[in-house]
């Protein structure tokens, strides 16, 4: 635990925030790297290959998406230990977190094995659908390794030593490019697997980086110690139920949420292929902005549950202000730059010579001022759940998540894109309505924390 973690005054607390929160955003952005690297060297394979990637990405980010909620289930707890002492809880809830990702990864391997046929019944070209599926029967075998450093990974931040998973991430990025190089095009000896080549670089890139953080983990003095793989396969029912009590309800929430822009994207190829691309841009640009809010609130759950297991009041109040402070003020940042210099931002990703390239900007400016106004929203959304899963209050939260992003979010959508004519802009309406309706309702509960009994010393 750092050093400033019982240090009570606002500048200790904002120096413990950005302390933890600079190596999560490094992370988040590598990441990001190793997704448009791979895009890039597609694209240069060809047209069809790219899509076909596209496809196959995308269903096996859907399916995996709540295999990362219930791998950040081990944060709070591990946190919440930490702020106890007790080394027994975090080696438990660790242990019983590797349980529920490995079963729920062993349950995704029949769906990603018939990738084809579901890609067919939802309407995608079969062609497409033949190739996407030679990349899936892949890339599937990475699901254990993506989810084992997903929950070693919130332990480690939990600990406070996310700087190994910052440096593997970065070296990740590295290894990724050099390994598409060879097995897309044939380089370096070996053979040239095109697409497939693609998926075998991002396997064996995937099982790197987790049998680094596993040896990490093993060696470190400072995990060594709560002995996370030992007695690996005896059964802990009771940790094993309080994950999935809180993971269940993390990993639906962000299934709500990545599906209402899955379903944005799909109400906005009804419109057009201009207005497809544009929203396409305005949203790559909106997600890299997010990234900071995303990985202050880490930071929020980790430090509010180790105030929680210290039974700190005022800790606990004061961590909270400083991840909404700085993750707020950044997102202000980000919608003042959205809205001074939007035609440059969008530029970025056209080329000037494209016939159509003019005709994207015009389209996305205004879609841009759109993303500016839910900036704030969403960071709030993002932060205040983030807190309260620091205070192992997910349930509700959940249902707050899935009401706002779909009883309110996606019908606003629908009805203001199609029925009063707003089109692309009506899209983007409706996400801002249902990020800030959540945002309201998140925040109102975490301050309102007391009121409701969440938390109990």
């Amino acid at each position: 635990m750092s050093a400033t973690s019982h240090d009570t005054s606002w500048s200790s607390h904002f120096r413990a925030t950005l302390a933890l929160g600079l190596p999560l955003i490094g992370t988040q952005l590598a990441q990001m790297g190793i997704n448009f690297v791979d895009l890039v060297m597609l694209g240069w394979l060809g047209v069809e290959d790219l899509a076909a990637s596209v496809l196959a990405t995308t269903l096996f980010f859907i399916v995996l998406v709540a295999g990362f909620g219930l791998a950040q289930a081990a944060m709070p707890l591990v946190a919440h230990a930490i702020g106890e002492g007790n080394s027994r809880q975090i080696r438990r809830s660790v242990r019983m977190g590797l349980w529920v990702c490995g079963i729920y990864g062993a349950l995704l391997m029949p769906v990603l094995w018939f990738a084809e046929p579901i890609l067919i019944a939802v309407g995608q070209d079969p062609d497409l659908s033949s190739r996407a599926s030679e990349y899936v029967r892949v890339i599937q075998w990475s699901v254990f390794p993506v989810l084992t450093v997903a929950t070693l990974r919130s332990y480690l931040s939990a600990l406070e030593l996310m700087r190994v998973i910052l440096y593997v991430t970065l070296m990740s990025l590295v290894l990724n490019a050099l390994f598409n190089w060879m097995f897309i095009f044939g380089n370096f000896g070996a053979p040239r697997l095109e697409l497939a080549g693609a998926a075998l670089a991002s396997l064996i890139t995937n099982l790197i980086s987790a049998i680094l953080i596993v040896i990490y983990v093993l060696r470190k003095p400072e995990t060594r110690k709560h002995e996370i793989f030992v007695r690996f396969l005896q059964p802990d029912w009771e940790a094993f139920r309080k994950v999935l009590a809180l993971g269940i309800p993390i990993a639906l929430s962000i299934l709500a949420e990545v599906s209402m822009f899955s379903v944005a994207a799909v109400f906005m190829g009804w419109i057009g292929t201009i207005e497809l691309a544009a929203h396409g841009i305005v949203l790559q640009l909106a997600s890299i902005s997010f990234m900071i809010p995303l990985s202050f609130s880490q930071v929020a759950t980790i430090r509010i549950g180790h105030a929680v297991g210290r039974k700190d009041r005022d800790g606990l109040a004061r961590a909270g202000m400083a991840v909404f402070v700085l993750g707020v003020g950044f997102a202000l940042f980000a919608a003042l730059c959205f809205l001074l210099f939007p035609s440059p931002l969008i530029s970025i990703y056209l080329d000037n010579d494209n016939a159509d390239a003019l005709d994207i900007i015009a389209y996305g400016v205004p879609l841009l001022a759109l993303a500016a106004a839910f900036q704030v929203g969403d960071s709030l959304q993002v932060i205040g759940q983030a807190s309260l899963r620091g205070l192992q209050d997910t349930k509700v939260p959940m249902y707050i998540a899935v009401c706002s992003y779909w009883a309110v979010g996606m019908p606003a959508a629908y009805f203001f894109a199609f029925h009063f004519g707003f089109e692309g802009k009506g899209i983007w309406m409706g996400l801002a309505l249902g990020l800030s309706v959540a945002a309201i309702f998140m925040c109102t509960r975490y301050f309102r924390r007391d009121n409701l009994g969440l938390v109990r010393f």
